[in-house]
């Protein structure tokens, strides 16, 4: 069974292939993420942290769930060397990592349930597990930045996450911290990792590094990279391409 919704602005995709799903289970899944835009959301003047940054709330008021995002936020920043930062202009936006927890998340509400095979997928990033309804290994393509009609490659996935960051979807929004300018050197950068939210998060941070990011793959034990420069070059970490086989 598979469900589409619009949540935090963007599609949101589930698909689920084992017996006895409901379209109530779809259902919890999309209220779970409709609760984490209302918390997370910078855009909504009554969110969590709309407040927090208004100063309508303290420390002492936030969430657990706030807390979470903060603290692995901040584990990011140090893992990074700072490449990674959710402050920007004396406001907080953790839209850099939101979206990868979220999808985690629900995914891990699915897993509850005793479902083994399904993806979640919140605007391209995904989080896989099991395998698809021909019994076998998921089928992702990574978009031509130039061309979002077509893939530049299929990656075939079980049981990890997968995260583009890039400027061919909603422009240049990703920041140099440090710099207060935005990060342009290359224009797509895909992470595969153990879990969507650590391949989102490290996405986010790399495509900041610039043509750098890649190496910082190369050296991040567990994960690949795949990015592509202006130039329409594209240069990916040496084990990459064995998830290009199915």
């Amino acid at each position: 069974m598979k469900e589409k919704r619009t949540i935090m602005a963007m599609p949101v995709v589930i698909e689920v292939n084992d017996l006895n799903v409901t379209v109530g289970d779809f259902e919890e899944i999309f209220s779970f993420l409709r609760g984490i835009d209302d918390r997370f959301s910078v855009y909504k003047k009554d969110s969590e942290i709309s407040k927090y940054n208004d100063g309508e709330i303290t420390e002492n008021d936030l969430s657990n769930e706030m807390r979470e995002v903060l603290n692995l936020s901040q584990q990011t920043k140090e893992e990074t060397n700072g490449f990674f930062d959710i402050v920007h202009n004396g406001r907080i936006d953790p839209s850099g990592i939101v979206k990868g927890l979220a999808i985690y998340k629900a995914a891990e509400i699915i897993k509850k349930k005793g479902f083994k095979n399904f993806y979640v997928e919140i605007a391209g990033d995904i989080e896989i597990a099991g395998l698809n309804n021909e019994n076998k290994k998921w089928a992702i393509g990574i978009r031509n930045p130039f061309n979002r009609a077509e893939n530049v490659k299929i990656v075939y996935l079980t049981d990890c996450g997968i995260a583009t960051s890039g400027t061919y979807e909603n422009g240049e929004h990703i920041y140099i911290p440090g710099q207060e300018k935005k990060a342009n050197e290359i224009i797509s950068l895909t992470v595969i990792g153990p879990n969507v939210y650590e391949a989102d998060r490290f996405a986010t941070a790399c495509f900041a590094m610039g043509k750098k990011g890649i190496n910082f793959l190369e050296q991040l034990s567990g994960f690949e990279g795949y990015m592509v420069d202006h130039e329409g070059i594209s240069t990916f970490t040496s084990n990459f391409e064995k998830y290009t086989k199915q």
